[in-house]
């Protein structure tokens, strides 16, 4: 259920990149703008994952949860309703609102559920959804974008539409069907023992929490970059049209899974042959890692199949990287305060996005081309590899306390 609600996120996310040359032959835009659109949905976004977390940890995973994707998707379908640029900032701010608690919930729903041992791996699957809603969303929105126009609405509304209601019919079932482990005779594991509440103060005293949150930052800076200026890279380095990026787009995004998948899998593999959580973690974060930097032969390589390839690679480590980075928040701190502490991480990851998209659409403008963003973004992960093996010597539990 949640790598579906995973998907629809990612699905979400996705209309903008995709159906942006539709969008801009009714409401025009510079690449400036097109950054700070993107950066309205990370700021609320970022911002929400703090605010999910916490509000998480307070309601419960059920009400959460459902409260966050009703409000997401409203949010989307608001999109198909704007008039003006200053109409689709609004519809960002409000989309990153909502879909800033998802991973939160989906990280508290791996902690209530799971045991240390199957965590990683439950979190790949988890986030594999997002490769999902990511590869559908191209063919998707270029079969909107040529086929739907009804009511004498543009197609680009549409999408934002039917994309909403995927949202709203994923509520109703996560309502009718979910229950927590306390109230489920299918968990594998006995109902925690009451814990007290666990403070944000407690947990950013830690240096721990600084760097993940900090890994988030760096990492996902290059990542928001490649999910929302992918499309427009292929478009402005290629000249392709909607349909011949399309065909093509997904790719990168299925490798994606894949990562997610692997990275997840092969932690908990060398866990249960007894390697520590410390250096299944590490391991697998370095690895995913070493991928990354290949990104930077993009700008020189004049086949589009072997770009491709070299962003499949990224999307592959990335998402392997991900996985494991989201992960580990359980690690480290009781279920009590994990919503909390994995908010924090996506704020970090967020404010990354903001500020590496930034410098994109201000280059862009300027005349330059990708490859400083890609020389920048090929690196990232390996800055943030090494302030997570400086910083956190042993992956191991907090001492935090508690909220009185």
């Amino acid at each position: 259920m949640v790598s579906c609600a995973m998907a629809i996120s990612y699905l979400d996310r996705q209309t903008l990149p995709w159906a942006i040359k539709a969008i801009q032959a009714d409401i025009p835009f510079s690449n400036q703008v097109k950054a700070g659109l993107d950066s309205a949905f990370l700021i609320t976004y970022g911002l929400m994952y703090v605010g999910g977390g916490m509000l998480l940890d307070r309601l419960g995973t059920r009400r959460g949860f459902l409260c966050i994707m009703i409000f997401w998707s409203l949010a989307c379908a608001s999109h198909g309703l704007a008039g003006g640029v200053m109409a689709l900032i609004v519809s960002r701010l409000l989309l990153g609102i909502g879909e800033g608690g998802g991973f939160p919930a989906a990280t508290r729903v791996v902690a209530e559920w799971f045991p240390v041992s199957d965590r990683a791996t439950a979190m790949g699957i988890i986030n594999a959804g997002t490769a999902v809603g990511a590869v559908i969303a191209p063919p998707l929105i270029v079969m909107v974008l040529t086929h739907v126009g009804w009511f004498n609405l543009a197609e680009w509304r549409w999408v934002f539409f039917l994309t909403g209601t995927l949202g709203i019919a994923w509520a109703i079932w996560w309502w009718l069907t979910y229950r927590s482990p306390e109230r489920s005779n299918t968990s594998s594991l006995p109902p925690d023992q009451p814990e007290l509440k666990i403070s944000l103060a407690s947990l950013l005293k830690h240096r721990e929490t600084w760097a993940i949150v900090g890994a988030k930052f760096l990492s996902d800076g290059a990542w928001y970059f490649y999910i929302f200026w992918l499309p427009k890279y292929l478009f402005d380095a290629f000249h392709l049209d909607i349909k011949a990026a399309g065909s093509i787009g997904w790719i990168p995004y299925a490798a994606s899974g894949v990562g997610c998948l692997v990275g997840g899998g092969s932690s908990s593999w060398l866990l249960k042959r007894g390697m520590s959580v410390n250096k299944s973690r590490k391991l697998a974060l370095g690895l995913s890692a070493a991928l990354m930097p290949w990104v930077m032969l993009a700008p020189q390589i004049q086949s589009i199949g072997w770009v491709i390839f070299v962003f499949s690679l990224a999307f592959f480590g990335q998402q392997s990287w991900s996985t494991l980075v989201m992960i580990l928040p359980t690690d480290m701190i009781s279920k009590r305060a994990v919503g909390t502490l994995a908010g924090l991480v996506g704020f970090g990851g967020a404010m990354g996005g903001v500020a590496l998209g930034q410098v994109v659409g201000w280059l862009r403008d300027h005349g330059y081309s990708y490859t400083p963003a890609l020389v920048v973004s090929g690196s990232l992960h390996i800055a943030a590899f090494i302030l997570i093996c400086v910083a956190i010597p042993k992956i191991k539990p907090l001492h935090l306390s508690p909220k009185h």
